[in-house]
């Protein structure tokens, strides 16, 4: 067998061997006292998914949820905003997921129950749901004033 010579004896053996015995030593004296580091390991991770999802999932959630509870509080006679900003009144509910709209004098669109992005209420105030900027009732979650909120 020819085995590459060295000026040090102990990689000769290592370069035969091939492995790295005083590299892997360490190694098991280290996972050996690091019994309960598992928890502290997922705790980071724990708190960033806590924070998303107080900041983020829970009011996008509220708000879906609203904007579902609109869609089917819509009736006959409610003017609505769409989802390309065209404002109309429904004259027919044809189905769950189809409204006939009146967008002009004489002029009737069908659209989906879902691409309806606000009623107007009938006093006049702002439209709600229509997510006009600016105009927001109250800020959107827990830090909402700080980015981005009311001024």
């Amino acid at each position: 067998m020819n085995v590459p010579r060295s000026i040090f004896p102990r990689t000769t053996v290592f370069m035969i061997l091939g492995s790295h015995d005083m590299f892997i030593s360490p190694a098991y004296a280290q996972a050996a006292g690091g019994g309960d580091a598992g928890l502290g390991a997922f705790l980071p991770l724990i708190l960033i998914f806590a924070v998303f999802y107080f900041l983020l999932i829970r009011p996008q959630q509220k708000k879906a949820k609203a904007h579902r509870e609109m869609l089917a509080a819509v009736r006959r006679g409610d003017k609505v905003i769409t989802g390309g900003g065209i404002l109309g009144t429904v004259t027919k509910v044809i189905n769950d997921q189809e409204l006939a709209v009146e967008i002009a004098e004489g002029i009737k669109v069908r659209v989906q129950r879902g691409m309806i992005a606000g009623v107007v209420p009938k006093d006049g105030a702002a439209p709600a749901g229509a997510g006009a900027p600016g105009q927001q009732d109250q800020p959107a979650g827990l830090l909402g004033g700080l980015f981005g909120g009311r001024k």
